[in-house]
């Protein structure tokens, strides 16, 4: 990220909003590299740029759990599935209505210690210019909380570029945001390309990363999911509409991402190791 911001150094983390912490904390990662750590999600695959840009969002979450001295908040939390339009003073065309509407695919889903867990993602389609780009970062700031892609510092960052965020949900807590980012024109994956993080399944535990979800090429057919104990996890392409079915994870296409998405998880008892797309 490189637009300048300024910052109020004498603020204390009770004067500062979520917002406040995120922007000074995606300062901060610009200068170093991310690397691994007990409470951030592993991130590989050979797009660093954007691996950086999903790391800056765990990053701010490990500050967040300090300052408020528990994990309860260690990731944004919000979006109930309940998409909160911008006031317009017109009715909008139908396909202005859908700039202002994320598109929702349920990845996964399953049952967990007795907890139904949950991943989606959300796609928001790209605007064409600044009114428009506008007008949906007023739209995601009621959906999201005030969350915004990482890759996103301002509404004229949207135009040309569809955005998405992963939410994942356990039992009866608030979903919380695992990965957000944008897509520009022609952004993809291709081959044995994959981009993917590992993280807890239960957001209020730090340990131990036993959910990987990530994002792999439309053509690659199979991921291998291999876990701390030696055992590997197959999960296999499914074509759209494929039916979501509880503890069955796969690849599926998302609507109006460019790449199709992937969800592992890894049985009680051990944890990610590393992840690859085999023949």
């Amino acid at each position: 990220m490189s637009a300048d911001r300024e910052t109020n150094h004498g603020m204390t983390s009770h004067d500062m909003t979520p917002t406040d912490i995120s922007l000074l904390l995606a300062d901060a990662a610009d200068e170093v590299e991310i690397g691994i750590a007990p409470y951030q999600a592993v991130i590989r695959g050979g797009r660093r740029r954007r691996a950086r840009r999903w790391a800056v969002a765990t990053a701010a979450a490990l500050v967040l759990a300090g300052a408020s001295g528990g994990l309860a908040v260690a990731e944004f939390r919000g979006g109930n599935g309940q998409l909160t339009p911008p006031a317009a003073t017109q009715s909008p065309t139908a396909e202005q209505r859908n700039l202002y509407t994320a598109q929702r695919t349920t990845l996964a889903t399953g049952t967990d210690r007795g907890k139904e867990w949950r991943v989606v993602i959300d796609v928001w389609p790209a605007p064409r210019d600044e009114a428009e780009a506008a007008g949906q970062w007023e739209a995601m700031g009621h959906y999201a909380y005030g969350e915004r892609p990482a890759d996103a510092d301002q509404s004229s960052d949207l135009v040309g570029r569809s955005s998405f965020f992963v939410w994942r949900s356990v039992g009866d807590e608030e979903q919380s945001v695992t990965m957000l980012g944008t897509f520009a024109k022609g952004d993809t994956l291709s081959g044995n390309d994959i981009e993917h993080v590992s993280l807890p399944l239960d957001p209020n535990f730090p340990a131990p990363h036993r959910l990987v979800i990530g994002q792999v090429a439309t053509t690659a057919q199979r991921i291998g999911c291999t876990w701390a104990d030696g055992t590997t996890t197959e999960v296999h392409r499914v074509p759209k509409g494929y039916d979501v079915n509880s503890d069955q994870q796969v690849i599926r296409p998302a609507d109006g991402s460019p790449t199709n998405w992937f969800v592992c998880l890894a049985p009680e008892g051990t944890e990610y190791k590393s992840v690859k797309v085999t023949k």
